[in-house]
């Protein structure tokens, strides 16, 4: 079924060219009402991690539905709520073992913003409210989030309505903002943390809060190895938490639980949501430490009283034990790091493509960022910046492969990339499926271009 602008009562994403319509969805497979297969190769926009169309998730959610749905968190707690925090706080790394829930992750950055201020609070240390975040990243899109949020085409419109948080550089070897190379560099983007905290005032300043892999804003920027032991140094220094946004990395997107495990480094708060629920249901939150924990349990009330109404009702903890079920019984964190290499090995046959400048990430999260000139790097130009992504996503989709385009790869306005992030049930042959279309996208485009 096809509608236009005008026959929907819908308001959609683009309201001069209304999408197709879903009908179903079954693995990496997603079908319209005309029938046309489509390969999800971003699993929606990094969310779909346990695949379309599992029936098990629906029964749980049905059977849930049937014996109580909702309750507010100040009348009662209940035991999917309890469960899900429970198996949450066993995946996360020790010292984290207190979960809150909202239903988005733009919700949970603000939330850990919130927490991280009132842990200040508790402590008599009232002024220290700012978070520091970095330039190329994404914390989501409501205006506190959008403040934490270094993505400039996000933040054009509302720049007089947002917080002045400081920001420092992600760390992107690709186009290294202090022009050097690694391991020359000294890993200086990280040391910018320090300076910044000097500047500011670290009286100021609560928390740090990253992407451990940059996603929407940067292509799956992937840090040296030495980056988070230095920044998490450095947050001890000046008593600051650190905070890491793990929205799209979390829940075994990287290979591992949490992505914060492959550099070995514990950050005091981790935000999660999107394969949490795996799109099954809204669901988000924030693990805390026992540090922090404490403090809040010992303070003036001993109450933690966020609003948010849909806040770990037993629906969303029925649907969020059942996902984490579901990958427990099928290895799928096992098929991630099985297929990672395969994945990535396919991806970087694509250098064939003059445009195909650089190939990045871990595990199925993985980025391509296209360039003029691969030699030199040179991104496309403002005109043609951030559409080069678009029309390989255009024409990916065309052919039946779903991608995610972003722009402003570089600076925030140069650069194009699409992140490649295929559920977590895909297998070896319908990978070289997906490579296939994305090479032939690739490659039209080139032409065009």
């Amino acid at each position: 079924m096809t509608r236009n602008s005008e026959e929907s009562h819908f308001l959609h994403y683009n309201m001069k060219s209304i999408a197709p319509t879903v009908d179903k969805g079954e693995g990496i497979y997603l079908y319209d009402t005309n029938g046309k297969r489509y390969i999800d190769g971003s699993s929606g926009p990094l969310v779909c991690n346990i695949g379309h169309g599992v029936k098990e998730i629906g029964e749980a959610y049905a059977a849930q539905a049937e014996k109580v749905a909702y309750v507010f968190r100040s009348h009662f707690t209940s035991e999917p709520v309890e469960n899900l925090a429970t198996l949450i706080s066993k995946m996360a790394p020790d010292g984290l073992d207190k979960v809150f829930f909202v239903s988005s992750g733009s919700e949970g950055t603000e939330m850990a913003a919130k927490i991280a201020h009132q842990y200040y609070l508790e402590l008599g240390q009232e002024r220290k409210e700012l978070v520091i975040s970095r330039w190329l990243s994404y914390h989501g899109i409501t205006m506190g989030a959008l403040s934490m949020s270094g993505h400039l085409a996000r933040r054009k419109n509302f720049v007089s309505s947002l917080l002045p948080y400081p920001k420092i550089y992600a760390p992107n070897c690709y186009h290294c903002p202090e022009n050097s190379e690694y391991p020359a560099c000294n890993i200086s983007c990280a040391h910018r943390l320090k300076e910044t905290i000097q500047l500011v005032g670290a009286d100021y300043i609560s928390a740090f809060i990253a992407e451990p892999i940059v996603g929407a804003a940067g292509g799956a920027l992937t840090p040296p190895p030495e980056y988070y032991k230095i920044i998490r140094e450095i947050c001890d220094e000046f008593d600051i938490l650190f905070i890491a946004d793990e929205v799209m990395t979390g829940f075994g997107r990287t290979g591992t639980n949490f992505a914060m495990e492959h550099w070995d480094v514990t950050p005091d708060m981790i935000v999660f949501a999107k394969g949490a629920s795996a799109g099954y249901y809204p669901i988000g939150g924030v693990i805390i430490s026992e540090k922090i924990y404490k403090v809040l349990r010992d303070g003036k009330k001993g109450i933690f009283a966020p609003g948010h109404t849909f806040s770990g009702t037993p629906m969303a903890g029925a649907v969020g034990v059942k996902v984490i079920e579901y990958m427990d019984q099928h290895d799928l964190v096992g098929n991630v790091k099985q297929l990672s290499t395969y994945l990535m090995d396919q991806l970087k046959t694509l250098y064939k493509h003059p445009i195909v400048g650089d190939v990045r990430g871990k595990g199925f999260l993985l980025g391509i960022e296209f360039v003029k000139d691969r030699e030199t790097r040179e991104p496309f130009n403002y005109k043609e910046s951030g559409k080069v992504a678009g029309l390989i996503a255009k024409k990916a989709f065309e052919k039946g492969l779903i991608l995610y385009p972003g722009g402003g790869t570089v600076d925030g306005h140069l650069g194009d990339h699409i992140l490649v992030a295929p559920p977590f049930v895909i297998k070896k042959e319908e990978i070289d499926e997906m490579i296939s279309i994305l090479d032939q996208a690739i490659g039209e485009v080139a032409k065009d271009l």
